[in-house]
């Protein structure tokens, strides 16, 4: 039963979008940071505006406010790019080592494991089998 639900988690899609839900909402604050802190103050110097929100053009009596558009298409860049390699690629490495049947390599005992398990050799060595 708990295989069947784990496999059920980790299937490609499923594992997919619950983190990237997770992550992206979580790094929609550090997307926003960097707009407000780096570009924003850029784009500044390079338009001649105080937010990329104000960029945009008039033909006639016409605004057409292009700058909402361009902070929506930054930060969908931003947050896919950070998304595909800090959950996408770590996952798919996971993923490819898992069908190969290769598992994680073993962590190396503690000082306190270690030294069991010494003992519990020279004790295996000493005492005669049955």
């Amino acid at each position: 039963m708990l295989k069947g639900f784990k496999d059920f988690l980790l299937r490609g899609n499923v594992l997919d979008l619950a983190v990237g839900i997770v992550v992206g909402t979580a790094f929609t604050a550090v997307v926003t940071g960097l707009m407000d802190g780096v570009l924003n103050p850029l784009i500044a110097l390079i338009f001649g505006q105080p937010d990329i929100s104000e960029v945009g053009f008039r033909i006639g009596d016409t605004a057409f406010p292009l700058g909402l558009f361009l902070q929506a298409v930054l930060n969908f860049l931003l947050v896919a790019t950070a998304l595909y390699f800090v959950v996408v690629v770590p996952v798919k490495h996971f993923s490819e080592r898992v069908k190969r049947g290769e598992e994680a390599p073993p962590e190396p005992p503690t000082p306190d494991v270690a030294l069991l398990q010494e003992i519990r050799d020279l004790l295996a060595a000493r005492t005669p089998n049955p």
